[in-house]
């Protein structure tokens, strides 16, 4: 009887533990890379594409493999994973940069537009050493937050939000309502410095 009894509590254990790792799994957000093929031409990515840098020359056009997923007229990048459900979270640390958008955009928004201008991208964005919500080129501030080195975003997909976080608070400093009508990416421009991006992170416990 000690050997069934044994093998059942290891059983009951494993199973414990199998769900843990369901559960854990559950709370983890998607991860991605920064796809270079999207980035324009003044930006480079560097460790191992998850971080991403401004040149203020930047590579010539014409060094840069010609492709219709590239940024022609502004500074920005999309990452290679697209969200169609689910609650995810990732963080984003800012080195020199003064100016810079973090947000969310549709997969197919258009390459001569910039996120935060038209209305298929949702974004917050640093600048002056203030923040601000922007979609369609409407801002609004956004306050109790200065210039952290780090951020992070959480993206509410059946909910239809976007929320900037404070991570040394794990609070939500505020939330953008979005109008998801397909897969969204997270979306980067930056204008001076860089940006390392952080995923596939659980979901931080209370948000």
């Amino acid at each position: 009887m000690a050997l069934p009894f044994a093998r059942s509590l290891w059983l009951c254990r494993w199973g414990a533990k199998q769900l843990g790792v369901a559960a854990v799994e559950a709370r983890r957000g998607i991860s991605f890379k920064l796809e270079e093929k999207t980035a324009h031409s003044s930006l480079a990515l560097f460790k191992g594409d998850t971080g991403v840098k401004y040149g203020m020359v930047g590579l010539e056009p014409t060094k840069v493999a010609l492709n219709v997923e590239r940024f022609r007229e502004w500074a920005v990048v999309l990452a290679d994973t697209a969200v169609t459900s689910g609650r995810h979270y990732w963080e984003v640390t800012v080195k020199r940069s003064q100016q810079f958008r973090i947000g969310v955009a549709d997969v197919d928004m258009s390459r001569d537009s910039c996120i935060g201008v038209d209305d298929r991208s949702w974004v917050f964005t640093y600048a002056q050493h203030k923040w601000h919500t922007m979609l369609a080129k409407e801002k609004a501030p956004v306050e109790g937050i200065g210039q952290p080195e780090k951020v992070g975003l959480l993206l509410e997909y059946e909910a239809q939000k976007l929320s900037l976080v404070d991570v040394s608070r794990v609070a939500v400093v505020h939330t953008l309502q979005t109008d998801f009508r397909g897969p969204v990416v997270p979306a980067f421009a930056l204008w001076d410095g860089e940006l390392l991006t952080h995923s596939g992170l659980e979901v931080p416990e209370g948000l």
